[in-house]
């Protein structure tokens, strides 16, 4: 199983909370963690949210209210 890079994790992460369409912060957040879930493998959402809180300051807002949501439902 190949290894993602943290910062490649990152970059999509936040790429995908800026340009997910939703209408307020906290369904854009959803609905990245939602998108995240359905498409990433586990091994990459898991090495990205283990990740967390030692990359908070790479992530906007947003993303890390995203993975967040996605670490909460998991």
């Amino acid at each position: 199983m190949a290894k993602h890079s943290v910062e490649h994790l990152i970059k999509m992460v936040n790429q995908i909370a800026q340009s997910v369409p939703a209408a307020t912060p906290e369904a854009k957040a959803e609905a990245a963690a939602a998108h995240i879930d359905k498409f990433w493998t586990p091994s990459m959402k898991q090495q990205v949210c283990e990740q967390l809180a030692g990359v908070e300051g790479a992530l906007t807002p947003l993303a890390v209210k995203a993975l967040k949501n996605l670490s909460s439902n998991q």
